[in-house]
């Protein structure tokens, strides 16, 4: 029926014609045992049209929330474990969007539009692998304006939660030039337990 239909159209890369089958499919039966396949499918359907972190990022943003709705309607079923690793890269993609335009902003010293970018991977985007060098980049941005009170917020958090990063050593670099991190404290303390 309407669901083999849907799957050979994925199956195809027809993607519009799937989420169209799929979409009607689940609005007409919202209770049918293939209804959580149906919604799964769709997010497939857009996950599997993401495209590089340089191009525009509407697809991966539907992703996104065709994987939300599974995790959150299907938390039980087969499809929802799958959902959420594809949800976690999705969020990684479109945090690393948000870093190579908050990286651009900052080469050409537009700090505060950096600065928004780079909060939005902080406050949005949580469990990435972007964290580190976000923070990072804060600290970098805030010092470029001469904020130097927001920039060791920003480096105390990093200090705290990655504090063997590679991110956190630049940090400390450019908060403490010309010392380095071992010569802090002969215990290793932390760079937030300095001040």
């Amino acid at each position: 029926g309407q669901i083999m239909a849907a799957y050979s159209a994925y199956r195809v890369q027809e993607f519009d014609t799937a989420i169209s089958i799929l979409e009607r499919f689940a609005k007409l039966h919202p209770n049918h045992p293939s209804t959580p396949y149906a919604y799964y499918l769709r997010a497939l359907s857009y996950y599997d049209q993401i495209s590089d972190v340089g191009r525009d990022q509407k697809m991966t943003q539907e992703a996104r929330q065709a994987l939300r709705e599974v995790v959150g309607r299907y938390p039980d079923s087969n499809y929802a474990r799958d959902a959420q690793l594809k949800l976690e890269l999705t969020e990684d993609h479109l945090a690393g969007k948000e870093m190579e335009i908050g990286r651009y902003y900052l080469m050409r010293d537009e700090y505060l539009a950096s600065i928004n970018r780079f909060k939005r991977v902080v406050e949005q985007y949580q469990t990435t692998s972007h964290i580190p060098e976000a923070l990072h980049r804060l600290v970098e941005a805030y010092m470029k304006l001469g904020v130097r009170d927001e920039a060791e917020k920003y480096a105390a958090v990093l200090g705290y939660n990655y504090p063997g990063s590679e991110w956190y050593e630049y940090s400390y670099a450019l908060l403490n030039p010309g010392q380095a991190r071992a010569e802090a404290g002969a215990k290793d303390e932390s760079w937030y337990e300095v001040f």
